[in-house]
């Protein structure tokens, strides 16, 4: 995660971490190791979805094409974007 300033926190059994440049990566797993994968994945995810919206943005507010690979790449990992 070069280029990004990771902040990481331990509360309790619970690792908690985000992306202090890139609103809404946030993340919280049982494991540091599991919390710095979940962490890498969603910081991809939030860049590829702020590229795609800034080079082809939905027709109406709030509408995504669901047969798009973004769409199909975030469900993929359980996140439906």
């Amino acid at each position: 995660m070069n280029g990004y300033t990771t902040i990481i926190k331990q509360e309790d059994q619970w690792w908690i971490g985000w992306i202090e440049e890139i609103p809404g990566v946030n993340c919280q797993e049982r494991s540091l190791e599991k919390l710095k994968e979940t962490l890498a994945v969603t910081l991809k995810e939030a860049l590829l979805f702020n590229k795609c919206k800034k080079f082809n943005p939905p027709k109406t507010k709030g509408e995504i094409d669901e047969d798009s690979s973004l769409y199909q790449a975030g469900s993929r990992h359980g996140v439906k974007i």
